[in-house]
């Protein structure tokens, strides 16, 4: 009998990846275990990627970094008071959308607006030995090859944390490299290079894959992946299901959504507030 797929996405494997128990919490359990509210990080993220994402979609003349500022402005409408986004309060969200506009702004300043996309929010997959993929792409662009012999696409992803990515972040970014075998098989081409770009300061890190580095991204997704099929099966089998999926306690248990419903992320770490993962405006 054929083996069925495992279904996922970058977000799905690293989950269970991070924590076994968040990703039950996640993906298996109905109802769907009591979350904390949302983070402010995550919602100025969230308001720059709808941006960038809206600013490809302008017409040529509009794509201005007075532009690119604007629909920041136009994302942070999403929520309805401060709160509901994770801010402290009006004046902190009013200082956020400020450094975010700016950071846009900036970004957009170095972009050509004429340089067409071959995807903005793309979503892209393909098929491996075990698993069945699909993700959803920044943007992607098409760029020159070095050696001269036409163009391929190149994975951009946007990145907007106070650490400065760098090369080996690129490299070892298991999304990337996954998003790079499926543009590449989506577009029925070659895709190679992989990109973080750090909105906040212009900073490009930089990853060249080969067939062999792609390979080991493909066991490593696998091997995730298998690891929770058995999970799943033990669950399935009635195993005790904290024991199946164990979770795994560290600082970032002072950030996770399931935190609420987690004693051990609970014992593990004081819970952080919603904000506090701002830089200060």
């Amino acid at each position: 009998m054929p083996v069925r797929l495992f279904r996922c996405t970058p977000t799905k494997l690293t989950t269970f990846e991070d924590c076994p128990r968040r990703y039950r919490f996640t993906y298996l359990d109905r109802p769907t275990p009591q979350r904390a509210g949302a983070f402010a990080h995550t919602s100025v993220g969230a308001a720059v990627h709808t941006a960038l994402a809206r600013w490809w979609d302008e017409p040529l003349h509009r794509r201005t970094p007075e532009r690119a500022a604007e629909l920041v402005e136009q994302a942070w409408g999403a929520w309805p008071t401060p709160a509901s986004g994770g801010f402290r309060d009006a004046e902190q969200s009013q200082a956020q959308r400020l450094r975010a506009q700016a950071a846009v702004a900036a970004y957009a300043e170095r972009l050509d607006p004429r340089a067409e996309p071959v995807g903005v929010e793309r979503t892209v997959g393909t098929p491996t030995a075990a698993l069945a993929f699909s993700g959803r792409v920044d943007r992607i662009d098409r760029r020159p090859r070095p050696e001269g012999d036409g163009d391929e696409p190149v994975v951009v992803d946007y990145k907007l944390g106070r650490r400065v990515p760098d090369d080996d972040d690129a490299r070892s970014s298991l999304a990337l490299g996954l998003y790079a075998l499926a543009t590449g098989r989506t577009l029925r081409t070659r895709c190679r290079r992989v990109e973080l770009h750090h909105v906040p300061t212009g900073a490009v890190a930089v990853a060249e894959h080969t067939s062999t580095s792609l390979e080991r991204v493909v066991r490593r997704a696998e091997s995730i992946a298998s690891d929770a099929v058995r999970a799943e099966a033990a669950l399935a089998a009635g195993a005790d299901a904290d024991e199946a999926f164990p979770a795994s306690p560290s600082s970032l248990c002072a950030w996770c959504d399931f935190r609420p419903s987690c004693p051990t992320g609970q014992r593990t770490a004081p819970a952080a507030d919603p904000w506090a993962a701002l830089d200060p405006a």
